[in-house]
């Protein structure tokens, strides 16, 4: 059947994109559709008081306008040769802080070489502490038992996940989540029952499960599939929810607004991504969007247009150009089979950008906001990169596997990772200058502010070279960090709480979560970009219970840190 799934891959690819190219919709079309305004969200009543530090930030370095790579010491090895599908997706890899010191962390995952910590000593410089295994795929940093300590848990694909307890000082356990045996591969946590605790949500990638396992994986209590681990005092009680799964992502949104996370699976293949809602004591599908994608990598959310609403996008493989070079990579591959399309499918082999509209349904504006083609992509996710008060995307690129593209030199698909910019009115246009367009095929990719000077810098994790950090320097906007404590939750982190800047510029919104982009885990500390020449007003904190706060006399190029 892996075979079977295989061949299936290549007929769909071929098609998707060959009726692109007869119907016109590859390269864009000019023209963009107008955004209608939308009402923002409502905000709680209810008010708790919390403890504000502040600390001032770095000067940082002088600004040149783009990024500045650095090599880190560090190499996501696969150990097959010829590399082919299913081991060639690569690892992820997770931000934050583990030693409380103020500066953030790395943790980066491997396939066959041991998994990793780079210690971040300041000034972009870092510490390797190698861990005592690899065979890992998903990367979550979150304060698994409520101690205050960030913990890492890693999924381990064909293995049940292993947690990494954080002890303190530097020092980590290696152990496992009591009741999780599920064999997974995306894995997310929040608050899904409403309790304070925080649950896991994992999904197994059953067609590689297969592979390595054998069918009879599918017979078993920790067989593929979609779970729900609710954390019941430490112990996590076992709900599948789907009996199947291709889960490359995961995302926890809240699309109808009302406080409490749905599920989202972006699942490879012919698998149609779904989506679970909470009702009453139980979990049931529904169907919110009219078109997704066929291979979903990646999800992230953002505010893309500064109106309150989240955006939902999912990355898919899709050629980000049409010239003779980029054709010749792609068509060989694509024109092995012919294919019949099926009829009455949502699922489009191109990135999707879901909307919500004034009436809580959701559309696919990929196309018209110029997203829906980036690559072969992986991890994407939203940051404001240029500190202009708009989101902005990256997406990380390349494939290598000799059994689809065995007429490439060792079998690799090369391609630019995307830098897209926010023109303000949540349109993107490439940003080649920032010098993001590295060809290391990027897997896992996540974006903090490294070197506490109020930008956002992006570390990759790649394939079979050095992973990279890029350094921020572009010119103009000022910074602001957030951290949120709980200290008498076992939501330690305010793992869900929404936030919102209002500035003279506009009000910015941002929401803490564990993990999005391509099995790559976000840090706890929330960044804001705020336009040159804007005034910071106050800060509201919407905490995972819907309590509110609202911090006053904020300023620029801090560090906030609001303790309930």
């Amino acid at each position: 059947m892996a075979r079977q799934r295989k061949t299936y891959l290549l007929l769909l690819v071929a098609a998707a994109v060959a009726l692109l190219v007869a119907n016109g919709t590859w390269p864009h079309r000019l023209g963009a559709a107008s955004v209608p305004p939308r009402q923002p969200l409502p905000g709680a009543v209810r008010t708790v008081p919390a403890a504000v530090h502040a600390a001032r930030l770095n000067s940082g370095t002088p600004c040149t306008g783009n990024f500045e790579r650095h090599a880190l010491p560090y190499t996501t090895t696969n150990g097959r040769a010829p590399i082919r599908m299913f081991n060639s997706n690569g690892s992820g890899l997770g931000v934050d802080d583990l030693d409380d010191d103020g500066d953030e962390d790395v943790v980066l995952a491997n396939l066959a070489g041991p998994n990793a910590i780079l210690w971040n000593e300041g000034g972009l410089t870092f510490r390797k502490q190698s861990l005592t295994h690899g065979d890992s795929r998903a990367v979550n940093i979150v304060d698994v038992d409520g101690d205050g300590k960030q913990d890492i848990l890693f999924s381990r694909h064909t293995l049940s996940p292993t947690l990494w307890r954080n002890l303190g000082r530097g020092r980590f356990v290696e152990d496992a989540l009591p009741g999780v045996e599920g064999k997974v591969y995306a894995t997310n946590w929040a608050d899904m029952d409403a309790d304070g605790d925080l649950d896991l949500v994992a999904g197994a990638y059953d067609a590689g499960l297969e592979k390595d396992l054998g069918y009879n994986f599918m017979f078993t209590r920790s067989g593929g599939g979609l779970y729900l681990y609710e954390n019941r005092a430490g112990q996590f009680g076992y709900n599948k929810l789907s009996e199947r799964a291709e889960a490359l992502a995961l995302a926890l949104p809240d699309l109808d607004g009302n406080g409490q996370p749905e599920i989202m699976v972006g699942n490879d293949f012919d698998l149609s991504d779904q989506t679970w809602r909470r009702s009453g004591v139980g979990w049931s599908q529904i169907t919110p969007f009219r078109k997704t994608t066929h291979s979903t990598m990646s999800f992230d959310l953002g505010d893309i247009d500064n109106d309150g609403v989240q955006e939902v996008f999912a990355s898919d493989m899709k050629p980000y150009d049409q010239d003779v070079r980029t054709l010749a990579q792609w068509r060989p591959m694509m024109a092995q089979m012919p294919h019949q399309p099926f009829k009455g499918d949502r699922q489009i082999m191109e990135n999707v950008l879901q909307v919500r509209a004034k009436d809580g349904t959701y559309q696919n504006e990929a196309y018209d906001r110029y997203v829906d083609a980036t690559g072969w992509s992986w991890s994407a996710k939203f940051g404001d990169l240029d500190r202009d008060g708009f989101l902005d995307l990256y997406v990380v690129n390349g494939m290598i596997a000799n059994d689809l593209f065995h007429y490439l030199p060792v079998g690799e698909l090369v391609e630019q990772n995307q830098a897209l910019r926010n023109d303000g009115q949540a349109h993107f246009k490439p940003a080649p200058e920032w010098g993001l367009g590295s060809t290391a095929s990027g897997r896992g990719m996540s974006m903090a502010d490294m070197d506490n000077d109020g930008d956002l810098d992006i570390i990759v994790n790649n394939l079979g070279r050095s992973a990279e950090l890029f350094e921020n320097r572009l010119c103009g906007g000022l910074g602001l960090l957030v951290d949120l404590r709980q200290s008498a939750s076992p939501n330690t982190r305010a793992i869900s709480a929404r936030l919102t800047l209002h500035t003279s510029a506009g009000s910015f919104h941002r929401d803490v979560r564990v993990a999005s982009g391509y099995l790559s885990g976000d840090p706890s500390r929330s960044h804001f970009g705020i336009p040159n020449g804007a005034t910071v007003h106050s800060l509201d904190v919407r905490w995972p219970d819907g309590a509110f706060t609202t911090v006053k006399n904020v300023l620029a190029n801090q560090l906030l840190t609001v303790t309930r």
